[in-house]
């Protein structure tokens, strides 16, 4: 059964260590250093963005270094891409409106 990126993608935990890998490399305590969770939770959700395909792990002697896999988050893009143009106006709208109500 495929992983459903979308949900994986869903918590916040996983985007920010998607962002921090965005940088580079890190090995798993780099990453857990960022958070207030204990290194097993934070080996579960690198678990999960490993399976989802998003990242990749490199055994370096005793420590893991995780990389961002970009290719997946490129049919991730490619997926919302026909998306852009409705939060486009949605977003020229909602500047348009606040002009006015600055203007009053």
């Amino acid at each position: 059964m495929p992983i459903d990126v979308f949900g994986v993608l869903a918590n916040p935990v996983r985007r920010r260590l998607l962002e921090r890998l965005r940088e580079g490399p890190s090995s798993t305590g780099e990453l857990a250093a960022m958070f207030e969770l204990g290194r097993p939770a934070v080996s579960e959700h690198l678990a999960v963005l490993r399976k989802a395909g998003l990242v990749r792990e490199e055994p370096r002697g005793r420590h893991r270094y995780y990389h961002l896999e970009p290719d997946r988050l490129a049919e991730v893009r490619d997926w919302l891409h026909p998306f852009e143009h409705y939060w486009s106006r949605r977003l020229d709208a909602l500047a348009d409106f606040l002009d006015e109500e600055s203007e009053t």
